[in-house]
């Protein structure tokens, strides 16, 4: 069974890349529009890694880290926030919400894809 990833992004264009160079490594991918509808998909299964964006409507990515915290079996999992925002205040934020770590948009797919074999063996 493929291991199942979490990508969580307001803009349509931005989820079908991520979730493009992700299937194509053969990985499973679930969408989600934002942190809200994300928070309801990881209530139901818990996802092996999750990528989301900082800047969302109704719940932004470190509220949405925050709240992943708290749900049992998301302890151990990899969250790593995919944005444009690059101010070292927001990434601390981020770190003491529980984010594991933080990548710049736009990304590089090779090294997005190396990311996602350190955290999912």
């Amino acid at each position: 069974m493929s291991k199942s990833i979490l990508v969580v992004d307001d803009t349509r264009s931005m989820r079908k890349m991520v979730t493009s160079v992700l299937e194509g490594a053969g990985y499973s991918v679930e969408e989600a529009v934002d942190g809200a509808e994300a928070l309801e998909k990881a209530k139901a299964r818990v996802f092996d890694l999750v990528f989301t964006d900082q800047n969302m409507p109704r719940m932004d990515g470190i509220t949405l880290i925050r709240s992943l915290r708290e749900l049992a079996g998301y302890d151990s999992i990899a969250l790593i926030v995919l944005s444009t925002e690059t101010a070292d205040e927001l990434k601390a934020r981020g770190r003491a919400a529980g984010a594991t770590g933080w990548m710049t948009k736009p990304f590089d797919p090779t090294k997005m894809l190396d990311v996602v074999r350190r955290f999912i063996a």
